[in-house]
């Protein structure tokens, strides 16, 4: 799995990292790091972090689903 972050769609609400603390990391107020591949046995915490972002600032290539 691969995922990007659009900085500047990002909003530093952070309602994602606590969801993928392992991905996700906020640094000072609005800065946000992130890990863009993570381990595929932190698939759920990162998907419900996707979902949860207000902006819909993630982004998941799920590149097992297409055959890649």
């Amino acid at each position: 799995m691969r995922i990007a972050v659009d900085l500047n769609r990002c909003q530093g609400y952070a309602q994602c990292v606590p969801l993928a603390p392992e991905v996700l990391q906020l640094h000072g107020e609005e800065a946000l790091m992130y890990d863009p591949n993570p381990d595929d046995s932190l698939r759920q915490q990162v998907l419900r972090a996707v979902a949860s972002c207000p902006v819909q600032a993630i982004i998941v290539d799920r590149l097992d689903e297409i055959g890649v």
